[in-house]
């Protein structure tokens, strides 16, 4: 198979989706890879690390889309690569489709491109291990620009998280208890603020409450619950998920509206349409924006930020799959691993996850029908 590797577009995104162990893993069973001019630079690794394990490096953009059968990406293809991808072509990144352009569904849909959505693949106990390396590095980051953005400069109300003796620690509200929600307790923990998590599952606060020993409260979370919390709150994050759809609106306008002047929400669900009702997709470039005297940091790409972690943390969960797409072609790999299964948003014109299908108003069609022709 020919796999291409392009350089990400997104705004200020220095990952890429494919480290020269990858390129060994595939240009070593037979298959050709192609890696655009500087696709790594932003993560560390020069163009001559790839062709030190067989890669061939290609200056277009172009060229890499129009020959490669498969392309691994990080982020969702933006308008500028509509036009770049291939009919029947399998594209390997994040999505997100319920929460970004809804052209480039339309236009995964006309070219009948197979999109393998990072965000989808599920394993048999639910747990979704190509979401989770980046989950953690966005969980850790949100305590870490919130703290930033609570900085009088920043708009904040000039709150120091830890506190010092005599004065309050800094109140963190964090919604969702899953992988965003675990990562971004322990690092606002560790800096000594005052940490309250809230989340659905009985079962999951429970497990939360063993991990922090009593340093982070846990509440079940309902209307009651996260509108007393996010009040008293100088930092929110929002880290709720539901696989492959839009995340719900846990906290609405008039709520960001009680908050004090100064407070900052960070919304790590943007990418799947965010939690928080005043929530809207931001850049590196511009990450913040008020609503109500309250900061909003919205980055829909948050781990492009330190490309030189989140790279190889996905790399590591990403990469035993495009090896067996390649080495299997796309149907038997399918056929043999009911996780990939899972991660296929688009094939042949139709959706195939029913979450998507669902949020963007299309009709669901299941994969097994439309590998087989039925649909």
């Amino acid at each position: 198979m020919i796999v291409g590797v392009p350089k990400e577009i997104k705004t200020r995104e220095y990952r890429v989706g494919m480290v020269p162990a990858g390129v060994r893993a595939l240009t070593s069973a037979g298959h050709t890879v192609l890696v655009e001019t500087n696709a790594g630079v932003g993560s560390g690794i020069p163009d001559s690390e790839y062709q030190r394990v067989g890669a061939q490096i290609i200056s277009s953009a172009d060229e890499v889309w129009k020959r490669a059968e498969m392309i691994c990406k990080v982020k969702e293809p933006i308008a500028p690569e509509y036009e770049r991808m291939q009919q029947g072509q399998i594209v390997y990144t994040y999505f997100h489709l319920a929460g970004v352009d809804p052209e480039l569904t339309k236009t995964l849909l006309k070219k009948k491109v197979t999109a393998v959505a990072y965000e989808t693949l599920q394993l048999d106990d639910g747990s979704l291990p190509l979401l989770k390396p980046m989950s953690e590095v966005a969980g850790k980051m949100a305590i870490q620009v919130g703290a930033a953005c609570l900085e009088k400069a920043h708009g904040g109300k000039g709150i120091l998280l830890g506190g010092v003796p005599g004065v309050r620690r800094g109140r963190v509200a964090v919604i969702g208890g899953g992988v965003v929600g675990l990562c971004a307790a322990k690092v606002a923990v560790g800096m000594g603020a005052e940490v309250t998590i809230l989340d659905v599952n009985l079962e999951r606060l429970t497990y939360l409450d063993d991990v922090f020993l009593g340093r982070a409260q846990t509440l079940a979370s309902d209307t009651e619950s996260i509108a007393r919390t996010v009040r008293e709150s100088d930092l929110v994050i929002g880290g709720v998920l539901i696989p492959g759809g839009k995340a719900p609106k846990l906290v609405s306008r008039e709520l960001i509206g009680e908050m004090e002047p100064g407070s900052v929400v960070v919304d790590v669900a943007v990418d799947q349409g965010g939690c928080i009702e005043t929530c809207k997709p931001t850049t590196h470039d511009n990450p913040t924006f008020t609503v109500s005297d309250v900061v909003h940091y919205c980055v829909a790409n948050m781990p492009g930020a330190v490309p030189q972690t989140s790279t190889f943390a996905l790399t590591n969960t990403t990469r035993p799959y495009s090896r067996k797409i390649a080495d299997l072609g796309l149907v038997e790999a399918l056929k043999s691993d009911r996780a990939l299964q899972r991660a296929i948003n688009t094939y042949n014109g139709h959706i195939t996850y029913e979450a998507v299908a669902k949020d963007m108003g299309y009709d669901y069609v299941p994969l097994m029908d439309a590998l087989s022709g039925k649909k």
